[in-house]
């Protein structure tokens, strides 16, 4: 039974849209709600969003990689593992992790975040902690495809959701929090693997097996904490007050959009998030989007170097001359380095609207840092470890610009919740790449995994220049287009089935 709130609620709602939708001026947002703060507004947010996810990701991170730090510390001996063995172990997380992570965003769009995201961590905290009580490869191997299954949902899962809270120009600073856990996840890793290895012989079981037992049971805890407050949507959030949850509503409806030329050209407005249907077609634009596959393939060439280092970058400071402790407690400031620049950038990215101007310095970083590594990683080893700040410092930051370009130009959330899913699972399939890249047998110097990394980052660089471009050019058609009066004949039905294709819309470069 409806409430007297509820029914004034949708009633306001639909006023709201028909009068946005009915008349040639769109209001700002300091017209339409002056006695709304938007800067107060977005520091609420803030402070209920985001912690929360960025804890999710950062137990996400540390349980995917921390395989690398248990591996010093004995895995590979106590498990008799031979040959390529670890390597595949690493490298069947992806095949099940990239294969659902589609499905996964499409239950999301059906599921409340609040439920579904603490339902997976659960799952996945399960097989981190069964992880310590294998005895041999095969239940190794199992344990791996079932840790990618339960947590292919995360990623995507937060990307989508943080686009339904946040504006384009406020979506990477947010999304760099998120994904700094990535750095932070592998400092702790290198600290927590360095105390809880301390624990060898307690229970009669390896100090490699309590990493995964303590980190896992740690997973299963945060996941009953995310249940209560994880919020879900800006519709329905409580810590909003009525006109509150109106203004992120309009602002979200009709972000993107250069307002007084679309206003000033027929009256029909287009943005990221007007459209909320789960229709087929909104599928297949996602599928047949060029950008889709181009920033999939700008991920893959950031998210090699980035996997290959978190899961080797324990072994390639051990073969530098150190022993397992010091080269646990070594790679702390490096992961550091990959979360602070990250959060950095995207900072000045956000404020100053700006993509691929300091992508393109990530990668030129990267570059850097894999030639220093490539050419005195036996030689000089002080000059490689270094070498690894400039790769982690470069990579980082870049991945998150490309998973924000990608969110801030797909309109439409289905076809952009999917858009950022097939991103990620085909840009994820380079976690099974950089699992095999540093090999046992080019120890100590690793300069084949060094060289192939060198020539992701290259390739990086050139793709995201051509994107660039494309968007640019873009940009320039549906000017001109305008001016011209080519799109007088399009319908408003016509138009909002269009999302990013609008001639309204404005790609961000």
């Amino acid at each position: 039974m409806e409430t007297k709130d509820s029914n004034t609620h949708i009633e306001s709602v639909e006023k709201l849209n028909d009068a946005v939708t009915s008349v040639e001026y769109l209001p700002s947002l300091e017209e339409k709600f002056p006695h709304v703060d938007g800067a107060k507004l977005l520091r609420k947010m803030d402070l209920k969003i985001v912690p929360m996810v960025t804890l999710l990701y950062l137990m996400s991170f540390l349980d995917r990689g921390n395989i690398g730090n248990a591996n010093i510390e004995g895995l590979s001996e106590d498990l008799g593992l031979t040959g390529q063995q670890f390597n595949l172990c690493l490298t069947v997380f992806f095949f099940t992790y990239c294969t659902f992570e589609v499905p996964s965003n499409m239950i999301l769009k059906r599921l409340r975040p609040s439920v579904y995201l603490p339902i997976i961590m659960v799952c996945w905290g399960t097989c981190m902690t069964l992880m310590g009580i294998v005895t041999n490869y095969h239940g190794l191997l199992i344990c791996r495809l079932f840790l990618g299954m339960t947590e292919a949902g995360l990623v995507p899962g937060v990307a989508y959701y943080l686009t339904m809270w946040y504006a384009r120009k406020e979506m990477q600073l947010r999304q760099a929090l998120f994904f700094s856990a990535a750095g932070m996840a592998g400092a702790f890793s290198g600290l927590l693997a360095f105390a809880i290895a301390k624990m060898r012989g307690t229970a009669g079981l390896a100090g490699w097996k309590w990493i995964f037992i303590i980190e896992g049971i740690a997973t299963v805890v945060v996941a009953v904490i995310a249940f209560f407050t994880i919020q879900d949507f800006p519709e329905d959030a409580k810590f909003l007050s009525e006109e509150e949850r109106e203004y992120l509503q309009y602002k979200l409806k009709y972000d993107g959009l250069d307002r007084d030329s679309a206003a000033a050209a027929t009256g029909v407005h287009q943005s990221m998030g007007v459209n909320n249907s789960n229709d087929k077609k909104f599928v297949w634009q996602a599928f047949l989007d060029p950008q889709s596959w181009a920033i999939a393939f700008l991920i893959i060439f950031a998210a090699t170097p980035i996997y290959s280092i978190s899961f080797f970058l324990p072994s390639i400071i051990k073969n530098l001359g150190h022993v397992s402790s010091k080269a646990q407690l070594m790679s702390i400031p490096v992961s550091f380095t990959g979360a602070i620049t990250t959060v950095v950038q995207a900072y000045f990215s956000d404020k100053y609207g700006i993509r691929y101007p300091l992508m393109a310095l990530d990668f030129v970083s990267a570059i850097i840092g894999y030639i220093m590594a490539l050419t005195t990683a036996e030689s000089h080893p002080a000059v490689t470890y270094a070498g690894c700040f400039f790769i982690v410092g470069g990579t980082h930051p870049a991945f998150i610009a490309m998973l924000s370009w990608l969110s801030v130009n797909s309109a439409g959330t289905y076809k952009r919740a999917i858009a950022l899913a097939i991103a990620l699972m085909l840009g994820n399939m380079s976690g099974a790449v950089g699992a095999n890249i540093y090999r046992a047998q080019d120890r100590p110097g690793y300069k084949l995994g060094h060289a192939i990394n060198l020539a992701f980052v290259s390739a990086g660089l050139t793709l995201a220049t051509i994107t660039y471009l494309c968007y640019r050019a873009a940009n320039r058609r549906r000017r001109e287009g305008l001016a011209a009066g080519k799109y007088d004949h399009l319908t408003n039905e016509e138009i909002h089935d269009m999302g990013d294709r609008s001639p309204y819309f404005t790609y961000q470069l």
